[in-house]
């Protein structure tokens, strides 16, 4: 049947995708081994949270700079330098593990490289949709960018899951080798696979907007489509990170074992790929964006009720028994997932122009950074200053009440900015 011939998704996005599944191991990769860092080179937790924290700041002040240099230096190659980025950087970062460099400055050499690991964090993410739109056949195009939407929650529900049991095996220089060895393999089959910049066909042809870089910067950031899908992206993933980021927490307190913690979190996290894949298909089948969006935030918000409010107050409260709050939790993941799906589909449509789509990716990565950075520190304070994590869904539903709000935004948006 045609439907069949036109969801079929080439083998190349494969290679795409575990460019982008690569870059969130090495993002996933530092949580399971702060306990290693701390015993082996001592570090503190202000030391530990600038560790985790280095990536997000480089996404949220280089974003829209990244996705503008993937745009002017092609592609294909920007991945490939990201991807190199990460080998090296995690290369040298096992090394300092091993106790081969960096001596008495180990801590300051695994700052810094964990900064140009965000670098080429963003090296590599940012071409992603615009090297699917172009390798992918049309009809294909909405299954494929669904399969690139789950790359993020796939590559930390990975590192949560396997981290903690290979550190304890090899220790975190052995884990730091071997995501480099999966960047590296990566890269390879990036190179093999995806066609040279030069080779495809341009995609400027019958655009308004010049090659220069200048024009392009001034076309994105001076249209209002890329703002709202950046903005949409960034309360997206402000409440999901800031569940996920926290359930660890959430269950330790609660007495759950380590063992049960660590596949609980990342399972929740794992439902986050099939809402993404799940909201390809459905965009496949006709489903409008703004539709899936709505539902998505929908999904969200009743999911972060569910999982965390409470009727009542001090011995008299209660909530929903513990195993009906987790499905509330994989819900609100799963659910939430068919808006990254949608975004980046909108991202490769609404951006002003075909040479503009990984600096409209760019500002997206920038903006979802900022809430990434921002939110979990916002619901630590709520949750400190409430005694528990009971007011969490007044968070989760203001930032999905204001996804809905953007998701109605793009809908008036959208026919203007297709036909530009």
């Amino acid at each position: 049947m045609n439907l069949a011939t036109r969801v079929r998704v080439p083998a190349v996005v494969f290679a795409v995708l575990l460019g982008g599944v690569s870059g969130a191991l090495h993002l996933g990769k530092l949580p399971p081994a702060v306990p290693a860092l701390q015993a082996s080179l001592g570090i503190d937790i202000v030391e530990a949270g600038f560790l985790l924290s280095l990536v997000q700041v480089a996404s949220m002040t280089l974003g829209l700079i990244v996705g503008l240099a993937a745009d002017t230096i092609g592609l294909r190659r920007s991945m490939l330098t990201g991807l190199l980025v990460l080998t090296l950087a995690s290369l040298l970062g096992g090394a300092i593990g091993a106790g081969l460099v960096g001596g008495a400055h180990a801590v300051q050499w695994l700052l810094v490289l964990r900064a140009i690991e965000g670098i080429g964090f963003l090296l590599t993410v940012m071409p992603g949709p615009g090297l699917i739109r172009a390798l992918t056949p049309a009809g294909a195009d909405k299954a494929a960018l669904g399969l690139w939407g789950a790359y993020m929650p796939l590559g930390v529900a990975l590192a949560l899951l396997l981290g903690p049991a290979l550190i304890a095996w090899g220790g975190w220089a052995d884990w730091w080798w071997l995501l480099s060895a999966v960047s590296a393999v990566a890269a390879l089959w990036v190179w093999l696979a995806v066609p040279a910049d030069r080779l495809r066909q341009p995609v400027v042809a019958g655009s308004n907007v010049s090659a220069g870089w200048m024009p392009r910067l001034r076309a994105t950031v001076g249209a209002r489509a890329p703002w709202l899908i950046a903005l949409t992206f960034a309360v997206y993933s402000a409440q999901w990170m800031a569940v996920i980021g926290f359930l660890p927490a959430i269950y330790a307190g609660a007495g759950v074992p380590a063992g049960w913690n660590a596949v609980l979190t990342a399972l929740a996290a794992a439902m986050n790929i099939v809402g993404n894949i799940a909201g390809g298909r459905w965009l496949q089948r006709g489903v409008a964006p703004e539709r899936l969006l709505q539902w998505g935030f929908l999904a969200m918000a009743l999911g972060g009720v569910a999982a965390f409010a409470q009727i009542g107050q001090g011995a008299d409260a209660s909530s929903l028994p513990p195993a009906l709050r987790y499905i509330a939790v994989c819900a609100f993941s799963l659910g939430g997932g068919m808006v990254p799906a949608t975004l980046f589909l909108l991202s490769v449509r609404l951006a002003p122009s075909p040479t503009t789509v990984s600096t409209t990716v760019g500002l997206m990565q920038q903006a979802s950074s900022l809430g990434q950075f921002l939110a979990p520190p916002a619901v630590a304070w709520l949750a400190h200053r409430v005694g528990g994590w009971h007011w969490t869904w007044t968070a989760t539903l203001v930032c999905s009440l204001a996804g809905m709000a953007l998701a109605r935004r793009l809908v008036r948006n959208r026919p203007a900015a297709e036909a530009a």
